[in-house]
């Protein structure tokens, strides 16, 4: 799992922004965002300056390019 701040989050996110490249996006409870990956890869972040509001923005631009997203409750 790789900690970063919201900003180097987005900008590893950015280019792979695309149905062909990530299945679906998952918050857990304890915080970490999980990339699943269409070749059966998966990446965890643990985003260390973010609020909720902040992935929020994050939820909907994964979902503006087509990739479900999931949170824990």
């Amino acid at each position: 799992m790789e900690t970063c701040s919201f900003i180097d989050f987005i900008q590893v996110l950015k280019p792979w922004l695309d149905g062909d490249y990530i299945r679906k996006g998952y918050l857990d409870k304890e915080g970490t965002f999980r990339l699943f990956f269409t070749d059966g890869g998966e990446k965890a972040y643990r985003i260390d300056d973010c609020s909720e509001s902040r992935l929020t923005e994050v939820y909907e631009l994964m979902i503006e390019k087509g990739i479900p997203v999931e949170k824990e409750v």
